[in-house]
């Protein structure tokens, strides 16, 4: 399976089935990917390896040991060595294939953002509004 960030520099392949995923809703990963929630897996470094664009990844690290490594780029996560131990980090977003994999677990709900959690009422389209005129009007709707 072959992935990579969003303009294309940083690519990488990995040997074999992907595991199941993960989403933490953490505040460092909502900061970190812009989103409610990252997704992503480990994969045994032996069956990871880039492809191109290594020189092209820059990295944030917390005094607390969060990592973060990011495409200098275009600023996509982008897979990291998880430290300590043989595995490297995959974001789920990155893979270019489709693939069979279910979330099984969800970390941090406890510092999840309030506005995470799915609303019964809300606007659920298949693809994008069909004008930014409908969107706008979605989002001027009350809460529920």
């Amino acid at each position: 399976m072959k992935g990579e960030c969003l303009c294309g520099d940083v690519a990488f392949e990995i040997e074999g089935n992907l595991p199941n995923l993960y989403q933490c809703h953490c505040s460092l990963c909502r900061k970190a990917t812009g989103s409610a929630a990252n997704a992503a897996t480990f994969v045994p470094s032996t069956r990871f390896r880039w492809l191109s664009g290594q020189q092209k990844i820059s990295s944030f690290q917390k005094s607390t040991g969060y990592r973060s490594d990011f495409c200098s780029a275009c600023g996509s996560p982008v897979p990291n060595p998880l430290r300590g131990k043989e595995l490297v980090w995959v974001p789920a977003g990155l893979l270019d294939e489709s693939f069979e994999a279910l979330v099984t677990v969800h970390l941090h709900l406890g510092s999840a953002a309030l506005w995470e959690h799915d609303a019964q009422h809300c606007l659920r389209l298949e693809a994008g509004p069909e004008s930014l005129e409908m969107l706008e009007e979605a989002l001027k709707q009350p809460a529920h």
